[in-house]
């Protein structure tokens, strides 16, 4: 290692990765992986003529970060469990922990999900006293967040059910005719009450088990009835179930967790009668109330939609909740990934004000897996895949990159605060003030290599240099 690495190194150890003395921090990732990571630094007071600035504002505060992360589903879990002690832990310790990469929210199903290990809920014997955890969070999801939890005992946990238990299920609000499917179907509002307490006794299981959940969302993608496991749920069912049943129950139980609307697609699956989904259920104050904001996916639509429901509910907050990669979207290729999932995932969320974003699977095998069968991904990659020869060898893609790099710089508690809007074409960015008082920048760059000035307050910063098609993010005093 040479003098310059060592140097970074003794001092990031010892005032941590949020800035070094009188020096900036900076991560970068390239397109070929040249940089990959890379830690490296600039100097404070620096600049240089004839270059394009990126200005900070940070007197204007928006949105509060949360965090990022990914999804620890039952097979991520599964795929941890099969890695050596060492090996686990010394990869949850570098994408966790505040001072390395700093993941810092999760999300998590409440019964199974389309990477579970099999098709089941947590009370699938009609009658909610049958209510049990199963193997797959006993066994595997709890182990997990919990080993995660004491790396960053800061960390966010988001529960999501894919589908309410068979017996809760109609075919049809209209008929009340039973339905007994994993796929589809709609709750039967005569069971609100009693699913409502599937929540709530899913919270209190998860926390008496040492893991504190820290909002959950109604349902998965609800106006998907085609998922391996899915239930349809429109926003006037949605509206209902939380206003008459889940926030008071939440309420009584006394178990301050957050709930948020939707999480689904951008286009409302471009259902007529379904757009801007959560506006609707605003609409009604007494149901208003129990909605901390709304969640979204990115499976349909574009970003731009976060700041139409931005503008329409100023009051309600929001949180990308999934994202995925696969053989469909070039998730390993990082040529034609990189880029487009830092500005779509990361950028484009906390520039629309979301105040985290968290994608799918932390963590799958190089055969995909595991998965479940009709309905579920079979070409979904993870955030990273672990060869299922060693389970040790483990392959970064571009999903990995997009949380990492908002990670680095934007801490839980950060605000994002305002930029000029343009320093160069084929410039991203975003900015934020940390609570322990640093400033953290995420810069994508399309173009070829260049140098921007960073100007804070219309002082000079640093001198940014953006090596060709690549990422950087900053963090400084």
């Amino acid at each position: 290692m040479n003098k310059r690495l060592i140097l970074i190194a003794l001092c990031v150890v010892c005032f941590g990765v949020s800035a070094l003395a009188q020096q900036v921090v900076s991560y970068t990732t390239d397109v070929t992986r040249t940089w990959d990571m890379t830690l490296g630094q600039a100097t404070l007071g620096t600049s240089k003529s004839g270059v394009p600035e990126i200005q900070i504002n940070p007197s204007v505060r928006y949105q509060e970060i949360d965090g990022f992360g990914a999804a620890i589903t039952g097979s991520t879990a599964y795929n941890l469990s099969l890695m050596p002690a060492e090996a686990r832990h010394q990869f949850l310790q570098e994408t966790f922990a505040p001072d390395k990469f700093g993941f810092s929210y999760v999300r998590v199903s409440i019964g199974c999900s389309d990477f579970s290990l099999s098709e089941y809920t947590l009370c699938d014997e009609p009658g909610i006293e049958h209510f049990a955890l199963t193997v797959e969070e006993t066994k595997y999801v709890i182990p997990a967040l919990k080993e995660i939890l004491a790396i960053n005992p800061a960390l966010k946990i988001m529960g999501t059910p894919w589908t309410c238990p068979k017996w809760m299920k109609v075919k049809d609000l209209d008929s009340l005719e039973p339905f007994d499917s994993w796929t589809s179907g709609q709750l039967n509002p005569a069971y609100y009450d009693d699913y409502a307490q599937y929540f709530v006794l899913w919270i209190q299981a998860m926390q008496q088990a040492g893991v504190p959940i820290y909002c959950v969302t109604p349902q998965n993608e609800p106006l998907n009835r085609g998922n391996s496991a899915s239930l349809f749920m429109g926003w006037k069912e949605q509206q209902a179930f939380v206003k008459q049943a889940l926030g008071p129950a939440l309420r009584k139980a006394a178990l301050p967790v957050k709930i948020y609307a939707f999480d689904h697609n951008y286009n409302y699956d471009n259902m007529a009668d379904q757009q801007q989904y959560p506006l609707h259920i605003y609409e009604d104050a007494e149901a208003a109330r129990f909605f901390a904001g709304a969640a979204y996916h990115n499976y349909g639509g574009q970003p731009a939609e976060l700041l139409r429901i931005q503008r329409e509910a100023p009051d309600k907050e929001l949180v990308f909740s999934e994202a995925s990669i696969g053989t469909w979207n070039n998730g390993r290729d990082l040529e034609k990934s990189l880029l487009r999932d830092v500005e779509q995932l990361g950028l484009a969320t906390v520039n629309g004000w979301c105040r985290g974003s968290v994608v799918w699977n932390l963590m799958l095998d190089n055969d995909r897996g595991p998965h479940r069968g009709e309905g579920a991904c079979a070409t979904c990659y993870g955030v990273v895949d672990i060869d299922n020869t060693d389970y040790t060898t483990i392959t970064r893609n571009s999903h990995f990159y997009a949380m990492a790099h908002m990670s680095v710089a934007a801490k839980p508690g950060a605000y994002r605060i305002a930029t000029n809007e343009h320093a160069g074409e084929g410039l991203t960015y975003a900015a934020f003030i940390n609570p322990d008082g640093s400033y953290g920048l995420v810069v994508s760059n399309r173009g070829e290599a260049r140098q921007v000035n960073v100007k804070l307050n219309g002082d000079a910063a640093f001198v940014a240099d953006l090596p060709e098609k690549a990422v950087v993010s900053y963090r400084w005093r």
